[in-house]
């Protein structure tokens, strides 16, 4: 008898144990069936290719050089076309200069704007804005006309190939937009001229 107790005892310790094994294996199976919790989705990553960020550079060292000359018409301009035209790319350009500066500041590009005073067709020279400020009336809006003219040309040229060859969505839809504006400053001259 005393063996049969014995086996009993046994055969109890062992339920116990299959029971607690039993349940350490559904905790642990639980918890490896569970599924991971979801990864955090990344912020999207904005990648600016070097077309993008050229692109950037060269347009705010022109917008910027355009603007001194923009300045002088209120004062020295003796027609009403050329300082309504002037009033509109001096709109525009101030608008542009803001949206490539925050681009500029997105795709990371550093403090010193190598484009800067970099001789390139259509960028204002400090000779052009020091010659105009010495002009006034008609001498004066031919100067700056056909200023507006080869900056706003180059300044279209250049979109063209951002909004082609571009790869950062806003950087191309902006591109897109100073295509626009240009060809409606270019129409305006034409009439002006």
């Amino acid at each position: 008898m005393t063996q049969t107790r014995e086996n009993v005892r046994l055969a109890n310790v062992k339920a116990v144990a299959r029971v607690l094994l039993a349940s350490l294996l559904a905790l642990a199976g639980c918890s490896l069936l569970q599924p991971d919790p979801p990864a955090p989705t990344p912020s999207p990553v904005i990648q600016f290719g070097g077309t993008d960020r050229a692109w950037i550079e060269i347009n705010i060292a022109m917008d910027e050089s355009l603007l001194p000359l923009l300045e002088l018409v209120p004062s020295r301009s003796g027609s009403p076309d050329v300082q309504a035209v002037a009033l509109q790319v001096q709109a525009f350009t101030e608008a542009e200069l803001s949206a490539l500066r925050e681009l500029h500041a997105q795709a990371g590009l550093p403090r010193v704007n190598p484009h800067k005073s970099m001789p390139m067709p259509g960028m204002v020279t400090p000779d052009q804005v020091s010659k105009a400020a010495k002009a006034t009336g008609e001498e004066f809006d031919t100067l700056v006309l056909r200023a507006l003219e080869e900056h706003l040309t180059q300044s279209r040229q250049l979109a063209g190939s951002e909004e082609n060859s571009g790869a950062e969505p806003q950087t191309r839809a902006l591109a897109l937009q100073v295509i626009r504006t240009r060809d409606a400053a270019l129409a305006t001259i034409k009439e002006a001229a």
